[in-house]
């Protein structure tokens, strides 16, 4: 696809339409019986959902909080291979998320997923020496067929000159390697827009309280609306469980003797202001087995990240003043103490790896995703990650196409088969966003400039779709203005996620649709502006 032919000029591109109130999503949902109910809108349940639209079905999807709200917004924004897979003698895994991960950074969403070099540094003392990972980068990137240049082994000079906070002390080479990373709530968003534009039913902040049965099978669900407390039920041929670390609650609520079938990790992150140029991503080993990392993203630093087991209640996991010491400990062994100070830190989250139940500690455990029926009919799904997740929805949906007998068989008879979706459909928005930044500064209102910080951020961030931002500027030139004058952001994209992405709580403004608070600007008097506006929805 060539991506610059999707770039429309300001004032030919057609406007979407609002989506529809919440009391209209609901009927809709109480009035039908769908093929398929998704309950999670993490990144496992966005990503059957869209492949199951795509196919045909009728299907909702309902979340309890926002979509991608939990584990799915918390990870360490990066679609890549793997490369600590490779010791572990995974070389076929390696090779299929290299070719996913190109996928997604050329042809679904080139506005949202962005290169990123690594580099990888080798200390004296350090547990793998320089021809060793020398060789392992080398094999990394040959498995991506060199679509990110060779993998090699630079001088530490050359590795300083480009990042100035990398601890040169005892260093002796430093591997190179390359990857991609992105933003994961609005990779999130994006998906759950592609979802509903193939025809899906969606719904945010509306929480299973029980399930619905016939005849013994789960055919529906019983939800609350938390934003009002509206209650109502959808009916469906099939019920998928994709809720993430809540996984097994819902199975209880099938079937009270259901066994556990996963376990938690928590994994840990902090975000701080960037005192350094920083033109590469750090990944350093800290044992045999676990590399931290420290990534330049949205113009900040990124930290993490932990991997231990987590076994309280999901709604409570966070970083606690351990993690963020840990963290920063750990980071001190490749970044220099000056870019490392608390004073630096302008945010700290944590999130819950689902990992199937077993033996041997967390750090070990498969991160594969495990599908099983339970007593009931309902269809559970858990684990996966970022960089596959669209594989994971069609394994899900090719799964759904073996199901024996039964009204869901029969619907999936009349749908189209997985092998025939577009295995290359794009996210909205998809473009070239160097093209979409400079149309943006050059398609204006007389009177009405954009700020070339606040172009960036858009066209990276929502691709072709940035141009009913702008639009919304033009007719209200107040949009334009900074939500945060250290920010880049516009009020103009508050409005937006209100009436166009399901942002219905000022965290699901401030912290998934913009970058406000891991930016540490979503400030008392920025919140209640937000929360006002929320409030005027039409």
């Amino acid at each position: 696809m060539n991506t610059l032919q999707s770039v429309p000029a300001l004032g030919t591109h057609p406007a979407a339409g609002s989506n529809p109130g919440r009391a209209e999503t609901r009927e809709l949902l109480a009035n039908a019986t769908y093929d398929l109910l998704v309950i999670g809108g993490g990144i496992l349940g966005t990503s059957v959902a869209w492949h199951a639209a795509q196919s045909g079905l009728r299907v909702a999807m309902v979340d309890a909080g926002d979509f991608a709200g939990a584990t799915s917004s918390a990870s360490s924004k990066l679609v890549h291979g793997g490369l600590r897979y490779l010791q572990t003698g995974a070389v076929k895994l390696v090779a299929e998320n290299h070719h996913e991960r190109r996928v997604l950074a050329k042809d679904v969403a080139p506005h949202l997923v962005n290169p990123l070099t690594f580099y990888l540094p080798v200390y004296k003392g350090g547990p793998h020496g320089a021809a060793k990972l020398g060789a392992g980068v080398f094999a990394y990137s040959a498995l991506s067929a060199f679509g990110d240049g060779v993998g090699r082994v630079i001088s530490p000079a050359k590795a300083a000159a480009d990042n100035p906070a990398l601890r040169t002390d005892n260093l002796k080479a430093v591997a190179v390697y390359g990857d991609h990373q992105m933003n994961d709530s609005r990779m999130a968003v994006m998906t759950v827009r592609a979802a509903a534009e193939s025809g899906a039913v969606v719904l945010n902040h509306s929480e299973v309280t029980g399930l619905r049965f016939t005849r013994g099978r789960v055919t529906g669900a019983e939800l609350k609306d938390r934003t009002d407390g509206t209650e109502f039920g959808v009916n469906a041929r099939l019920v998928l469980n994709a809720t993430g670390p809540w996984v097994d609650h819902l199975r209880t609520m099938e079937d009270s003797g259901s066994a556990p079938s996963i376990r938690l990790s928590k994994g840990a992150h902090i975000v701080l202001k960037r005192k350094s140029p920083w033109r590469a991503a750090m990944a350093t080993p800290i044992d045999k087995y676990r590399i931290t990392f420290a990534l330049p993203w949205e113009d900040q630093l990124l930290l993490g990240t932990t991997d231990e087991e987590y076994t309280g209640d999901p709604a409570d996991v966070r970083a606690t003043e351990g993690d963020i010491q840990q963290i920063l400990d750990e980071a001190a062994f490749s970044v220099r103490d000056a870019d490392l100070s608390r004073d630096l830190m302008t945010y700290a989250f944590a999130g819950l790896r689902v990992l199937p139940g077993g033996p041997g500690g967390v750090e070990s455990a498969k991160r594969e995703t495990v599908v099983s029926e339970g007593r009931g009919g309902m269809l559970s799904v858990a684990g996966g990650k970022w960089t596959t997740y669209r594989h994971i929805g069609r394994t899900v949906l090719n799964k759904l196409e073996q199901l024996p007998g039964g009204a869901f068989a029969a619907a999936m008879e009349d749908a189209v088969p997985v092998k025939e979706l577009v295995r290359r459909t794009p996210l909205p928005g998809i473009s070239n966003p160097n093209a979409v930044a400079h149309r943006l500064l050059v398609d204006h209102e007389p009177g009405v400039r954009m700020d070339p910080l606040t172009a960036r951020q858009l066209a990276t961030h929502y691709g072709s779709l940035s141009f009913d931002i702008a639009r919304l500027v033009n007719e209200d030139p107040s949009l334009g203005e900074r939500i945060h004058p250290d920010g880049p952001e516009i009020w103009a994209q508050v409005v937006y996620a209100r009436d166009h992405e399901w942002a219905e709580t000022v965290d699901d403004v401030a912290r998934r649709r913009t970058t406000l608070t891991i930016r540490g600007l979503d400030t008392d008097e920025v919140r209640e502006r937000i929360e006002k506006t929320l409030g005027e929805r039409a």
